[in-house]
Parts: structure tokens; C-alpha cells; sequence
């Protein structure tokens, strides 16, 4: 009967090392996660204020061409397309 309750002692204590890295193991992937989500969350801001300052330089450097203007319109009868 001794035997049977030592087994038993060593199979929990197998269960409660390997419950305990388990956990360990998710913490630090938890850890990992949220250092990566942070990281990206800056990279992500650090994008578009790279390209907005871009538009405003790009804005300074080439300024927008003047609209040429409007083609003086005419009428033009048929009768002289058919000749």
C-alpha cells in the first residue's frame, strides 16, 4: 500500500512541475505579446507621421501648377464639318 501512495505522491509532483511551466511559459508569451503589440502600435504612428510630414514637404517643394485656363469655345456649324 506504501508503494501505491508513493506513486501517486510522484505523479502529482510531476503534474505540478509541468503546470507550473506551463504557466510560466504563458506568461512570458503574454509578456512577449503585449511588448510586440506595443512596438507596432509605435511603428504604426511613427508611419503616417512620416507621411504626413512628407506631404507637407513634398507640398512646399512642388508647389501645385497653375489650372490652365478654360479653351475659348466656339460654335462651329455641321454644315462646315461635312465639307
Amino acid at each position: 500500500m506504501s508503494l501505491e501512495l508513493e506513486e501517486t505522491q510522484v505523479d502529482n509532483t510531476g503534474l505540478w512541475i509541468l503546470a507550473i511551466s506551463s504557466l510560466l511559459v504563458a506568461v512570458v508569451a503574454f509578456a512577449l505579446s503585449r511588448r510586440t503589440a506595443r512596438q507596432l502600435a509605435q511603428i504604426t504612428e511613427m508611419y503616417w507621421q512620416l507621411k504626413f510630414d512628407h506631404g507637407e514637404l513634398k507640398a512646399k517643394v512642388d508647389p501645385p501648377k497653375a489650372a490652365a485656363p478654360d479653351p475659348q469655345q466656339t460654335f462651329v456649324p455641321l454644315s462646315q464639318l461635312k465639307r
